[in-house]
């Protein structure tokens, strides 16, 4: 990490919202070559530059390379020139930085292909050199094939094939030469694309995939036809026609999803499923062994794994799911081994485990988080001691051999790895940012700037439920010392807030520089404590979530004389903003203002995948969806509540908090509303994005009657 700090004059927010959250100049998006000798990567030329460039490292020498930088490739990186697709696919991934975001590369790892403003470029990363395939574009998610004789990528509703002359050819798409199902001529028709739920709910960014031989594709068909049209419009600017959305809200109709595999002499073949009885493509993958991909029944209680015979034209079940609540996905699966064995990762007992060809291969002490990779007879993957839901580590299983746990300091790990070479990337509590590291070779430097603030935190497990918990005071803190309360929690599903990782507490660190006692808590739902931990907010995801908030509070007051119980306030943002905005709702005996960022209020309105998981199909059963909503509880506000919320999200749209500001006015309780013109789920403006937490700031600080007075300095 560079030494240099941020300008003298610079405030933790402006630094905040400058660097993106300190992740601006951190190597990101890490590809190790199959013989171990590079190391591709994309990372920014500093701290503050939110342009990524390509880069390769020589793994002997630690030499890096400069493989592409947008400045020099474009006249201007102006984002305007993206693709709606490019722009779709960095919200769906909370991607706020530019150029260089996203990159594939042949099997040996010799040449990349990645897309900026729409146009095609191809890298040598033996060579390091860079130039422009001339292509009919716009360009999307290219991808060289196995052996770098052409690339595919997706241009509009279509997927296309270019050779390295620069000439390309459609080989799926609307036009009816590449389908004979007359309906793709419809303009709802689009292939190659991630539909709006693998991307932003099953994490499946893709759409299309290469057969091992080059020969071939596995694309995906997307109608959209069935799902119902939300539209979007900029309030700020009434010129500017409204834009359409197809959302797939809870209860309604999903896009209509198949596979096929279309051969560059022009053959196509429909991948066969019952898809009545499994309508989610969750996954797919193409190795040597075959071509694989995962279905999931509507409910999630079901998930089968099936393999295509190319011979028969058939797909064979190899492994079959099933739970009473759902089944989750789990990143990285299926991988398959060299001799074609299937590697899963699934919940057994109490225990997410590594499944090799159905057989259990690790402890139930571990909760497996996601696999890397699996190569010749080894498995990768990540997992954490149940004992330790805080921390992250990197095992491997080889056949014949126990597991063999690579990280050992406390602290959040994760890996990329091909033949022998592993590279680490690890964050702790005792360093800001990230360390990434070729284990047992060298560093890939990191340009992060180094925030001005500097965590005082301590992590607890609280109350009866043993509760992961972190508490965060001012520096200079006596038990004398009566300070008010913040809870700075997500609460939700599939996130973490406490974590053995300094930067997961910088904004809250901020929050308490400025006089707070903070406490961040990941309750029951949260992600690595098992499969009934995570299976208690099934048919209700208000009660235990709320719940277990109160918990941890009381038990860090305990341990903790200076939290003043009498000043109690909640901020969020997403799943955080409905926990904030519940908090004051139903337990004003304990929260006396509320800052709800983004909130869900009614689940109705949010999507398919995510909410049925959890609450089921409002249409038959609409009792779970009653109890977590927030439009019934709006009479009972009595305490101060902030709701922001951009105007121009397509993910927790607008009309969560319109609705619940109308149900509160209804009800004659006074409240604020902060609406963001132009602004999407992940504020990634820098101006907003700092201002908010000023504007918190002070309303917190009104609302709680607390004095503009700053703690003592916290020296970064």
């Amino acid at each position: 990490m560079d030494d240099a700090d941020a300008d003298s004059s610079d405030s933790f927010p402006r630094q905040f919202a400058r660097t993106q959250r300190l992740t601006l100049g951190e190597p990101r998006t890490i590809t190790v070559s199959p013989d171990g000798r590079r190391v591709v990567f994309a990372r920014s030329l500093g701290g503050s530059d939110p342009v990524n460039c390509l880069w390769v490292m020589d793994v002997d020498s630690g030499r890096e390379r400069l493989v592409a930088d947008p400045r020099s490739l474009l006249t201007s990186t102006d984002e305007a020139a993206l693709p709606p697709a490019e722009r779709a696919r960095r919200e769906r991934a909370r991607e706020g930085a530019g150029g260089v975001t996203g990159y594939a590369t042949d099997t040996d790892v010799r040449v990349a292909a990645f897309a900026l403003g729409g146009r095609l470029f191809t890298a040598g990363l033996l060579t390091a050199g860079c130039r422009e395939l001339a292509v009919d574009g716009p360009v999307f998610d290219p991808r060289p094939d196995p052996s770098a004789r052409r690339i595919a990528y997706v241009c509009g509703r279509s997927v296309r094939v270019a050779e390295l002359d620069g000439t390309s050819r459609e080989v799926a798409g609307p036009s009816p030469a590449s389908s004979t199902d007359a309906s793709s001529t419809d303009a709802d028709v689009s292939w190659g694309s991630a539909e709006f739920v693998a991307a932003e709910e099953m994490g499946r960014s893709r759409g299309y995939w290469w057969s091992p031989d080059g020969r071939q594709l596995a694309i995906t068909r997307v109608d959209i036809a069935p799902v119902s049209r939300w539209w979007i419009s900029d309030p700020a600017n009434p010129d500017h026609a409204p834009t359409e959305v197809a959302y797939p809200a809870a209860g309604t109709p999903n896009a209509t999803v198949s596979l096929h595999v279309i051969g560059l002499d022009g053959g196509q073949v429909e991948v066969p499923w019952d898809h009545a009885a499994f309508p989610y493509l969750a996954a797919v993958t193409w190795a040597e062994v075959g071509l694989h991909l995962v279905v999931q029944s509507r409910d999630q209680r079901l998930l089968r794994v099936l393999r295509y015979d190319e011979s028969t034209r058939h797909t064979v079940s190899v492994f079959d799911d099933h739970d009473d609540a759902w089944v989750e996905l789990v990143a990285g699966t299926p991988a398959l081994l060299a001799d074609g064995q299937l590697v899963m990762a699934a919940d057994r007992g109490d225990t997410r485990v590594l499944l090799v060809d159905g057989v259990v291969v690790s402890p139930d002490s571990l909760q497996v988080r996601s696999v890397v990779s699996a190569a010749g007879s080894s498995v990768v993957f990540l997992a954490n001691e149940l004992t330790a839901p805080t921390e992250q580590h990197v095992y491997r299983w080889s056949h014949g051999e126990p597991i063999e746990r690579i990280t050992s300091v406390a602290g959040v790990h994760s890996a990329f790895t091909s033949g022998d070479t592993l590279v680490l990337r690890t964050a702790t509590l005792d360093r800001p940012g990230t360390a990434t590291q070729v284990r047992g070779g060298p560093f890939i430097a990191s340009h992060a700037e180094v925030p001005l603030v500097r965590p005082n935190v301590r992590l607890l497990r609280a109350g009866l439920h043993q509760l992961a918990t972190a508490v965060l005071l001012p520096y200079g803190t006596n038990d004398s010392d009566r300070l008010p309360v913040l809870v700075d929690s997500y609460g939700g599903p599939h996130a973490q807030r406490v974590l053995s990782s300094r930067s997961a507490f910088l904004s809250s660190q901020w929050f308490a520089d400025q006089g707070f006692a903070v406490v961040v808590a990941d309750g029951r739902g949260t992600p690595g404590r098992g499969r009934a931990w995570e299976r208690a907010v099934q048919g209700d995801l208000a009660s235990a979530v709320l719940d277990d908030q109160v918990e941890a509070l009381y038990a860090a007051a305990a341990e903790h004389r200076c939290i003043d119980l009498s000043r109690v306030a909640i901020r969020g943002w997403s799943f955080g903003g409905y926990l904030a905005a519940l908090a004051v709702l139903r337990r004003p005996d304990v929260f006396h203002a509320a800052v709800a960022g983004a909130p869900v209020t009614d689940w109705r309105l949010y999507d398919t995948h995510y909410t049925e998981r959890y609450l089921g199909d409002p249409t038959s059963d609409p009792g779970p969806y009653d109890r977590s909503s927030l439009l019934r509880d709006a009479h009972r506000l009595e305490r101060p509540l902030m709701i922001i919320h951009g105007l121009a999200d397509d993910n927790v749209v607008a009309a969560h908090t319109l609705r619940l500001s109308s149900a509160l006015l209804a009800a004659g309780r006074p409240h604020t509303v902060l609406p963001l013109s132009g602004v999407s789920h992940m504020t990634p403006q820098d101006v907003v994005a700092e201002n908010l937490l000023h504007l918190q700031l002070a309303f917190l600080r009104e609302s709680l009657d607390v004095r503009d007075e700053q703690a003592p300095e916290n020296l970064a």
